[in-house]
């Protein structure tokens, strides 16, 4: 018998059960033939610090956190790298040997690969990038356009107050819209992010004019349930090049996977099938 430590991932939220990193992660350690788990656990906030004190006794190595748990594990952790820092949350938590929580943050990361795998690719430079949204995941996504050297980010939020707050700290290459203006950013914008809930299943549509959008345009929308929103459709139909919210959950597990279990994993046809189980 072996004595060696199984090693232990997982995703903690509330709720989880919707989660599909589970799935991800699965595929990739099955393939990949490593001896090791990922499961899903449905955390109150309360027992947070708690739960992520104690995991690495049972042999976790590290988890991915999500809403409503991502700004309370910034203020668990003992270290933070930068970007996780800038963004104010945290999605990807390593345990390390001598006990510290160290915290970064791959939604950029993920956002940002899954943009460069369009057709053609990614210029993030070839205009002013339009976000829709203003919330938590808003941060991540303009943080790493920014830091891809897009020129200039249009920002309109329902709630206009979160926006400008957005503005005042990532400063003059953010300018703020009124949500009822907000059709208006599209009509010289090469990039184009609803990082917003609306079009996901079971809540609002997302009712921005979207006749402004230009042809070529490279369009993305963090939804992914359903797969392809009413946005991305309208999109595609205007001639633009649309990237669904898939790919960034994928691309940004791929960190985290890299630094719990030892191997990098490739994100291909197979991951984004084993996903959509």
């Amino acid at each position: 018998m072996s004595d060696q430590k199984i090693p232990l991932a997982g995703v903690i939220g509330s709720p989880i059960a919707h989660s599909r990193s589970p799935q991800i992660h699965r595929h990739w350690l099955t393939t990949m033939g490593i001896r090791g788990h990922y499961v899903p656990m449905h955390v109150a906030a309360e027992d947070l610090e708690t739960v992520l004190r104690t995991l690495p006794k049972a042999g976790f190595v590290g988890v991915n956190v999500t809403i409503p748990h991502k700004e309370k594990a910034i203020e668990i952790a003992d270290l933070v790298t930068d970007r996780a820092t800038l963004i104010g949350a945290a999605n990807t938590l390593i345990f390390r040997k001598d006990g510290k929580i160290h915290a970064d943050n791959t939604d950029g990361y993920g956002f940002i690969k899954n943009l460069e795998s369009v057709p053609e690719g990614w210029n993030p430079k070839a205009g002013p990038a339009a976000v829709l949204g203003a919330g938590g995941a808003s941060r991540a996504i303009l943080a790493a356009l920014l830091d891809a050297g897009v020129p200039e980010i249009l920002l309109a939020n329902r709630t206009r107050v979160r926006a400008d707050a957005l503005q005042q700290e990532f400063g003059k290459r953010v300018r703020v819209f009124d949500w009822v203006q907000a059709g208006n950013m599209l009509d010289h914008s090469a990039t184009v992010v609803n990082t917003t809930s609306l079009g996901m299943i079971g809540h609002q549509p997302l009712r921005v004019p979207l006749d402004g959008l230009q042809k070529g345009a490279v369009v993305s929308d963090l939804v992914y349930a359903p797969l392809k929103t009413k946005f991305l459709e309208t999109a595609e139909e205007m001639g633009c090049r649309a990237v669904d919210g898939l790919g960034m959950l994928l691309h940004q597990a791929v960190p985290g996977f890299e630094r719990w279990f030892g191997t990098r994993p490739t994100v291909d046809s197979a991951t984004r099938a084993a996903a959509l189980r």
